[in-house]
């Protein structure tokens, strides 16, 4: 993969400079003033409140599209930006996985025929002790195998240094022995089925129930 030339592209930064933000945001504040001393009372005063909220929902939308004009460019030229990078750290990335394998494949390696060495000298001296028990002497010497050294708990070089860090975790073997505080409640399955099915599928330890909203509509 080849550079190519460094592109630059103007993109608006500053919507508190923006005349149109600076209209919503002022509108925003007059409507708060009116929320903050509105006292609904009767019937009647749910009609410039319901107007309101009509209005709110107008500047809600209207400052959410300007968001989007200002954040969309930049979220287009990121997404170029790490998909690029991506791309030009695979190698590096891949050269780091695959030696970082190597070695840990060896030491386990390593590990393994120490144990099978440490096994075989245990064999060995556990025949000699019966043999003790049953003869009251050895006939011959016990040959044990040399046991391989562990593998270096850290490999240093000018450049750098290498070496294994215990990195404890986890392993859910039976997910009903878990104490309650650990069972994690998946609340966007439960979300849907509220929706879905509102109180018509049971669930034990689950109440579904209507908690009605206010939903505004501008025309």
């Amino acid at each position: 993969m080849t550079m190519e030339t460094q592109t630059t592209t103007l993109i608006k930064i500053a919507p508190s400079s923006d005349s149109e933000v600076q209209a919503f945001y002022n509108q925003a504040l007059q409507l708060r003033e009116y929320a903050e001393a509105r006292v609904i009372a009767t019937f009647e005063d749910l009609m410039p409140a319901t107007i309101d909220l009509s209005l709110i929902a107008k500047i809600k939308k209207g400052i959410e599209e300007k968001r989007k004009e200002y954040v969309q460019p930049l979220q287009f030229h990121v997404k170029e930006i790490n998909d690029a990078f991506k791309a030009l750290m695979e190698p590096i990335e891949t050269a780091d996985k695959i030696t970082r394998q190597k070695i840990l494949a060896f030491n386990a390696e390593q590990d393994r025929i120490r144990r099978e060495q440490e096994e075989v000298n245990r064999l060995r001296m556990e025949a000699a002790q019966k043999e003790m028990e049953l003869k009251g002497e050895l006939t011959e010497s016990v040959d044990l195998v040399e046991v391989s050294p562990e593998a270096p708990k850290r490999t240093i070089t000018d450049m750098g240094t290498a070496g294994m860090r215990d990195n404890w975790t986890y392993e859910v073997i039976d997910f009903a022995l878990l104490p309650n505080e650990y069972k994690i409640v998946d609340t966007t399955m439960l979300n849907i089925i509220a929706k879905k099915y509102h109180d018509q599928k049971q669930i034990s330890g689950v109440r579904f129930f209507n908690k009605p909203i206010l939903a505004v509509k501008a025309r």
